[in-house]
């Protein structure tokens, strides 16, 4: 490696999905110079098959049941919104176990402390770089829809967002009339819904990564092709090969959502990071059916989204490994379900998209140093909220690299609650 055939910078951010890119963003608003670095273009993996929610809403983390008989809906594959590989069960069960454990009452409550800080900023910060990025048309602020097809489990959901008074969220309860004025082209199947109003949607989030990583290169940031797995430390830098030629930097980044771990443990990290893979096809509509917000259907365990190629169906979770053969059996099981409650035409796509959620069992995200090297962060793992949560997470990171003051304790995120 010779010093005319080595690009450098301040910075190397791996990981060019919503969280690498926020990242990057961030630390070149901070007058840092940055490269990203994938092995595909921006937005095209985990960032892609999300139901474009900005979800403010979310306050309260998504834990694992407590009811005996819905823990055995799931562990039977009996429910729609979750899915097991029984190959993968053996090798997920401790994951599984410490996820309930940390989904108690009381350690619920203490993550979704420690997780409010960056849901309430999650929509400013999507703003922010929007508006700097010239994207802000894309963003919707009209919420999302959470449908019900019986009384007894909307009267549940009542009960529920009202527990939430304390945290200030904004929602209307619709009944079938309010929900059909709201929703013309919805059948009666759902008796009524909770219409969260907090949150914000894009139509299209891969577009939206693109977005903001064509922003970065014209402030003047590369972005180059390369393997993450190739990263090396070498003379107090860190270095990988890519497409355009070998780069060095003081700092690295890993922010590789789902990859992340295979780095992690090259580097003598241990994270116990497990997949919840998710899918989604597009459909046709007929020429005078229209969706105007996202719309879940929680009993049936599925949401269907307006997006720009037509209305996406998506699944729930699916626990398997990350690299094994798609089973789109959760698809093939709601489109039926969702039909009856929307006029759906024909499939757009000939084979389903498919990606894996990073999670960690205790519901937080990994924001922060590696503690056994120096110059090396970490940005991976948000559970369901990567799209929620990138902007906000650049920020955050942003601010720790460059030794300003953070706008939250940044303690709950760190890599050294594993050990």
């Amino acid at each position: 490696m010779t010093e005319q055939q080595t690009c450098r910078a301040d910075v190397l951010v791996l990981g060019a999905g919503i969280i690498g890119v926020s990242v990057a963003l961030h630390l070149q608003q901070r007058g840092r110079s940055v490269i990203l670095v994938d092995r595909r273009g921006a937005g095209e993996e985990t960032s892609y098959g999300n139901a474009g929610l900005i979800e403010r809403s979310s306050v309260v983390p998504y834990g694992a049941p407590r009811e005996l008989t819905k823990l055995l809906r799931y562990a039977f594959n009996r429910s729609a919104d979750v899915h097991f590989d029984w190959l993968h069960l053996p090798r997920i069960a401790p994951w599984l176990w410490r996820f309930w454990r940390e989904s108690a009452p009381k350690r619920l409550a203490r993550a979704a402390a420690d997780m409010r800080p960056l849901i309430e900023q999650s929509v400013i910060e999507h703003e922010a770089l929007m508006t700097a990025a010239g994207a802000l048309p894309r963003l919707r602020k009209t919420g999302w829809i959470e449908g019900y097809r019986s009384e007894r489990t909307f009267e549940q959901a009542r009960t529920a967002a009202e527990a939430l008074q304390p945290f200030g969220l904004n929602y209307a309860f619709l009944d079938r009339a309010e929900l059909s004025r709201r929703e013309p082209h919805l059948s009666d199947t759902l008796m009524g819904a909770v219409h969260w109003l907090d949150p914000a949607t894009v139509a299209d989030p891969g577009a939206l990564v693109k977005a903001y990583a064509e922003h970065f290169v014209a402030q003047g940031g590369a972005f180059l092709h390369g393997d993450a797995s190739r990263l090396r430390r070498d003379d107090n830098k860190w270095s990988i090969a890519t497409e355009d030629g070998p780069i060095q930097a003081r700092e690295v980044v890993v922010a590789l959502g789902p990859w992340s771990g295979a780095v992690c443990r090259s580097l003598g990290y241990t994270v116990p990071l497990a997949m919840k893979r998710g899918y989604h096809v597009h459909f046709k509509t007929d020429a005078d059916a229209s969706l105007n917000h996202p719309v879940v259907d929680v009993d049936a365990g599925f949401l269907l989204a307006p997006m720009t190629r037509g209305i996406r169906l998506t699944t729930g979770v699916e626990f398997a490994p990350r690299d094994r053969r798609p089973n789109p059996v959760q698809l093939d099981n709601t489109e039926p379900l969702a039909r009856e409650i929307f006029p759906l035409g024909q499939r757009i796509e000939p084979t389903p998209w498919m990606g894996s959620r990073p999670c960690l069992p205790d519901m937080r995200p990994v924001i922060g140093r590696g503690f056994r090297h120096k110059g090396l962060w970490f940005a991976f793992g948000h559970n369901h909220h990567g799209l929620t949560l990138g902007p906000v997470t650049g920020r955050l990171l942003a601010e720790m690299m460059t030794g300003t003051p953070t706008f939250t304790n940044p303690s709950p995120y760190a890599l050294e609650r594993f050990g």
